[in-house]
């Protein structure tokens, strides 16, 4: 297992444009992907779950990876999070 600690940066936070693309590059992987903010961990293949975390701008987030591809998935998702979820800023 992995995992990287990040601080949600875009405007909106992990609203359901975010977390849908979150989830969808998840759903990517093989390895299971939890997602932890705001003492709650969740499912992070699963939009409805991404969007329970309510992880607004400035919330930090722990990302754990477990699986054969783990690495891959936990770069990826660094990627797209520090990117803003591609939106603009």
């Amino acid at each position: 297992m992995i995992r990287k600690q990040l601080i949600i940066i875009n405007k909106l936070g992990l609203h359901a444009r975010a977390a849908a693309k979150l989830a969808t590059l998840a759903n990517e992987y093989d390895c299971n992907i939890v997602v932890k903010a705001n003492n709650k961990s969740v499912d992070g293949k699963s939009v409805m779950a991404l969007m329970l975390l309510a992880a607004a701008k400035g919330t930090e987030i722990i990302i754990e990876c477990t699986g054969t591809d783990e690495i891959s998935a936990l770069e990826k998702i660094c990627v797209l999070i520090n990117n803003y979820f591609d939106e603009e800023e």
